[in-house]
Parts: structure tokens; sequence; C-alpha cells
């Protein structure tokens, strides 16, 4: 037991220093540099010159966005314009262009039939308390006169909405166009762009359409082309409404001139997994407006509205060079030029022909009493060396050569 508390103790207080010894192997050495040419490349290609490690880089980007539609359209009749198809009406970020509006005019607060059917009042009785009725059920079947099945009495806003009712859409929306006004700011630089030349005059602005090849940096878009762009067009979604994202994307290389930080646009559709959905397809909202009779009675017109729902989302990073980053980043690539070396050694020491010789030659025990054993038979000199082993006079580094082993 006390002998191997020693070993213990004398294994733990050990210390380990680096010797140096050359092999001379076409094998290993070709993987090595190989290794070597593969980690540097990864540092100077992806790391310094795509990913730019020697930058400091913002990605809290501040964003304003407002939006204006133009455009006048026919729907029911009538001649639609902005304050009739665009919701909110605020010019925010997110809003609608309503395409088909279905309308169910003079609503009163009462008592009207609506779209469960029945034969008796207990067949009322299984939708009492339902969600998905046009009003509160009262569980009473109001039996057709013509002999016909029944429907069930709600009371609420009479007449109940009839969303079957077959309406056109308004299919001008196709022209309309977008204008979108974009400003942004990163905080840790103080740098502050906006996505369009502040050189664009007013007359300039009002006559370009945006083009990603002829005309990237123009702020009108029309609606019909953002939609192309997406793979859609106007017959589609104009009967169902859907979702479309507008992405203003901002990648600035703050090394270079503030000219270079421009805005790039991509478009999508935002609700393309539920498009071929037989349910919740499309986009739909209601809403009302409502009115006083003389004698003060509250009446309304409801409106369900399909729309395109447009959603202008702002992303985008700004980076500038700092030493801290490419000081981090040095030190990484050369460390890890050590893998090269640790690879060399598993395949050295455990794979070739003569790994017990390598490892004989790379690892070596001295221990203090081998010391003053070696200085009392040879004093004021070295241990000497085994015969056939080169040495080099300034660093110690023993050199090996193919011939020494065998591999």
């Amino acid at each position: 037991m006390g002998s191997w508390v020693w070993g213990f103790v004398t294994d733990f207080f050990t210390y380990e220093t680096t010797k140096s010894v050359v092999v001379k192997s076409w094998s290993v050495g070709i993987i090595n540099r190989i290794v070597q040419l593969l980690i540097i490349t990864y540092f100077v290609c992806w790391v310094f010159i795509h990913e730019k490690a020697y930058q400091s880089t913002d990605t809290g980007i501040e964003s304003s966005v407002m939006t204006k539609v133009k455009g006048f359209g026919y729907h029911h009749n009538h001649v639609m314009d902005v304050a009739d198809y665009v919701s909110p009406p605020q010019g925010a970020g997110v809003f609608c262009i309503m395409t088909k509006l279905i309308i169910t005019e003079n609503q009163f607060q009462g008592k009207c039939a609506e779209r469960f059917s029945c034969n008796t009042d207990e067949d009322c009785h299984k939708h009492l308390g339902s969600i998905l009725s046009n009003g509160v059920i009262t569980g009473t079947c109001l039996n057709s006169s013509d002999g016909s099945k029944g429907m069930c009495e709600i009371e609420g806003w009479c007449p109940a909405e009839n969303d079957g009712v077959v309406v056109m859409p308004m299919l001008d929306v196709n022209n309309f166009t977008i204008f979108i006004k974009n400003s942004i700011r990163f905080p840790l630089f103080n740098v502050t762009r906006g996505n369009f030349p502040s050189t664009m005059n007013s007359s300039e602005i009002k006559s370009c359409k945006y083009n990603p090849d002829t005309n990237p940096f123009c702020p009108i878009f029309r609606v019909g082309d953002v939609l192309n762009y997406t793979g859609q067009d106007v017959e589609n979604l104009a009967a169902k409404g859907g979702e479309i994202g507008i992405n203003i994307e901002w990648k600035c290389n703050l090394d270079l001139s503030i000219d270079y930080c421009v805005p790039k646009y991509s478009f999508t559709r935002l609700d393309e997994p539920f498009s071929r959905n037989a349910v919740s397809k499309g986009y739909n909202f209601r809403f009302a407006k409502y009115f006083k009779t003389e004698n003060g009675t509250d009446f309304r017109t409801l409106h369900k509205a399909y729309a395109i729902r447009f959603d202008v989302m702002v992303t985008g990073n700004a980076g500038r060079f700092d030493t801290v980053p490419t000081l981090i980043n040095l030190v990484a690539a050369f460390t890890s030029i050590g893998l090269g070396a640790v690879l060399c050694d598993l395949i050295l020491l455990n794979f070739l022909k003569g790994a017990e010789q390598y490892k004989a030659k790379k690892f070596e025990e001295v221990s203090d009493a081998q010391i003053e054993a070696s200085l009392a038979q040879s004093p004021g000199s070295l241990v000497s060396l085994k015969g056939g082993i080169k040495s080099s006079c300034d660093s110690g580094a023993m050199s090996l050569a193919a011939s020494d082993q065998q591999l």
C-alpha cells in the first residue's frame, strides 16, 4: 500500500517538456503540409474574407418604415380609392389592400335565422354556445314556411351575414403602387441611411418603378411586379387573399465608402404553407361602419374583406475593422495550425511501421538519479547521445531519417 501511494505521489509531481524529433518521412510530411494548407485556406478564405472576422459587427439595426399606396379600382360598381381599400390607413410597415368585400347592410340588434339547419329545437340545442355562429344561439328552430328544413335562431346583429355569395374581386389592384420609405441606424457606429438616394428629387420618385436590375433603388413598387417576384399573380390572390413579405436587407461594410451601404430587396409569400390547405386559406377580416336612425337606434353595415397583406421587414448588420477580433482570430488560426502536428503524431505513433521505435525516440523518462549518475561518470559533460542520431546545434531537436527506422 505504501509503495502504491509513493508511486502516485512521484507520478503526480512530474514535469513534461517538449522534445523535438524530426521525422524524414514522405507520407507523414505530405499529410502534415496538406492539413496545414487546409487550415490556412479555411481561415483566410472563409473566416477573414467571407465572414470578415477582423471586424466588429453591429446586428442591432434600428429601423423605421412608412408606406403609402396609390391607385383606383372598380368593385361593386363603385370606384374604390386608397381610403376604401387600405387598412390600417396610417401607412405602417404592415398593411392590407382589400381585393374583395362581402357587404351585409342595415344590420340591427334582434333575433333572426342563421346558418345551422334544424327540424326541431333539439337540433339547435347541440349548437348552444357555439362560436361559429353569427350570434348567440337561442335554441329555437325557426321552421320554413314551405316545408323545407328550418334554421336555428340567433340573437345578435340581423340579418345574419351570408359569406357564400359570389363577388368578383377587384383585379385593378395589379396596377396599384406601394411607396416604401425606410430609414435605418446602426447605433454601434452611429451610421444612418435611407432606402433611396438623397439626390433623388420628387419628379424622379414619381416617375420611377422598382426593378432589381435597371432601377434597384426606386422606392415605388408595382403590386403586380411584387406578386410576380414571389411567383404569384393577382388572379390567384384576389379571391381569397394572402400574405406577402417585402424584406429590406442592409449589409454594410463600413471599411468601404458609405455609398456602398445600400438596401437589397427580396419578396416572398409568407402564407405559402397554407396556400393549398382546404381550411384557413388566404387572408380575410371583418369590420363594420356604424350609424344611427332618426330615433337613435344603432345599425351598421358589416364588411367581410379579403385582402393581400404586406409585411415590410427590415434586417441587416454592419461591420468595421477592429483590432481585438482581428487578434483573437489570428491567434485561433495559428493555434489551429498545430492540429496538423497532432494528426501526424497520431498516425506516426499508432499506424506506421516502426511506431514503437518512434515512441521510444519521442518519449524519454529522465529522473534526478539518472542525471546524478551521469554527472558522476563524466563530470562537466552533457548526457551522451546515442550514435547515429544527429543533433542540431541551436535547438536540441533530433533528426530521425527514414533510414534510421524500418517503416
